[in-house]
């Protein structure tokens, strides 16, 4: 067997693992990396850690710190529910408040499941106490974590960013932030008119219904707000680097709140940044020893480069339905590499194509999100809800890949 299908065989392994062992990826990821590269490609310690991600890694700490602390000094529970107040506590309003506010977390810097956490138990909550279809509100939920997923300062669009430079594609921010929102606006949408939100009407929530009262401002809020903000002018309108700026503005802040600080660390997305990293890691060891070049061959070999294309996005969005979706952007945009080198298909749209399959089906009770919902769902039938949610994850996964495919990547872009 060849050193190049035996580390493809090893990363099926990690891949199954992570899924039905629920070990961290990023742990087996490193493993990986160091059997494979000291046993079949030869490396050794530096050869191995020279594939890891040292700027992505700044960038995940930094974002997930401060929005650590967000979470701990009730900054984002007043954005839910200044949000609710906006809108003037309409009904047929508040799942989509629920789609905004999360599209906002993860846009800010939030990891895609921590903020379907804090927002998930609030919208599930309103959806049992005024009869929404509680598929409605947390499908909404879910994919306003993905819409927002993607912007340049995202933990996402951070990682798929970062990966498209260090493989030397063209890539654009702006389609890949774009594609997202539009695709899961749509399918917001769309199920917001079939699951019964038009029947809503113009319902509303009075005060006295909602014993929940907007949490007030204080100073370390608006300090955080003001720390949101600044994170985001930073890096949009001064490139300043997103982690650093992002720990920094941190710093400052624990300066200011020692104990809320000290929370904070330990509240950083650890898991994820392993996960990320190890994965990385590992397929910077598949460049080393040739698998990325043989892998990409493989799918050129298909010979339609389009049929390739096709191919490639329902491979993404079928893992992802019960793994780590970050997890396989990172591995499958360098496998796409040798392939798009060919000039046939325009990288731009295929990158956004595969970050939007492996994204979009994240709604599946097998995944982090999909398992958020079903878990804070109120008054339901457990079984039924997720046979529910197992259907509609199964339909993204038949549809989306198929939709982006000849929405992003036919037409060319790139």
């Amino acid at each position: 067997m060849s050193a190049e299908l035996i580390s493809i065989l090893v990363l099926v392994v990690i891949f199954v693992l992570a899924t039905t062992r629920s070990i961290n990826m990023g742990v087996l990821a490193f493993a990986g990396a160091f059997g494979v590269g000291t046993l079949v490609a030869g490396l050794d310690a530096d050869g191995i850690f020279a594939g890891f991600p040292g700027d992505l890694f700044v960038v995940l700490v930094g974002v997930t710190y401060l929005f650590a602390i967000a979470r701990a000094t009730g900054t984002t529970d007043w954005l839910v529910h200044a949000s609710i107040h906006l809108v003037g506590g309409r009904l047929a309003l508040i799942p989509w408040v629920m789609f905004a506010v999360t599209a906002v977390l993860t846009a800010i810097g939030a990891v895609s499941p921590a903020a379907v956490a804090i927002v998930a138990p609030i919208a599930l909550g309103f959806a049992s106490r005024y009869g929404i279809s509680p598929l409605l509100m947390g499908a909404l939920v879910v994919h306003g974590a993905q819409a927002g997923g993607f912007s340049p300062i995202s933990v996402y669009g951070s990682t798929v960013n970062s990966i498209v430079s260090r493989e030397n594609l063209a890539g654009s921010e702006t389609v890949l932030f774009l594609a997202s929102l539009a695709v899961n606006l749509v399918i917001a949408a769309i199920l917001f008119v079939v699951l019964g939100g038009l029947k809503l009407g113009r319902t509303r929530v009075t005060a006295e219904d909602d014993a929940e009262e907007t949490p007030k401002l204080n100073p370390a809020r608006i300090a955080v707000l003001v720390s949101l903000l600044a994170l985001v002018v930073g890096a949009l309108v001064f490139d300043l680097d997103v982690g650093l700026t992002a720990i920094s503005l941190a710093v400052l802040l624990s300066v200011f709140w020692p104990d809320t600080g000290r929370k904070a660390v330990g509240e950083i997305t650890w898991p994820t940044v392993l996960l990320i990293c190890g994965v990385l890691t590992y397929v910077g060891v598949l460049q080393e020893m040739g698998t990325i070049d043989y892998a990409g061959n493989a799918v050129t070999g298909v010979g339609v480069p389009l049929l390739a294309a096709l191919l490639l996005c329902y491979i993404g969005a079928i893992v992802s339905a019960f793994a780590s979706s970050v997890g396989i952007m990172g591995a499958l945009i360098p496998l796409a590499v040798p392939f798009l080198a060919q000039g046939t298909v325009g990288p731009i749209g295929m990158i956004a194509a595969l970050a939007v399959a492996a994204t979009v089906v994240d709604v599946s009770p097998f995944s982090t999100n999909g398992a958020l919902v079903l878990a804070n769902a109120k008054n339901v039938d457990r079984d039924t809800f997720f046979r529910q949610l197992m259907v509609y994850g199964g339909i993204m996964v038949v549809v989306v890949p198929a939709a982006v495919w000849l929405a992003l990547i036919v037409p060319g872009w790139g």
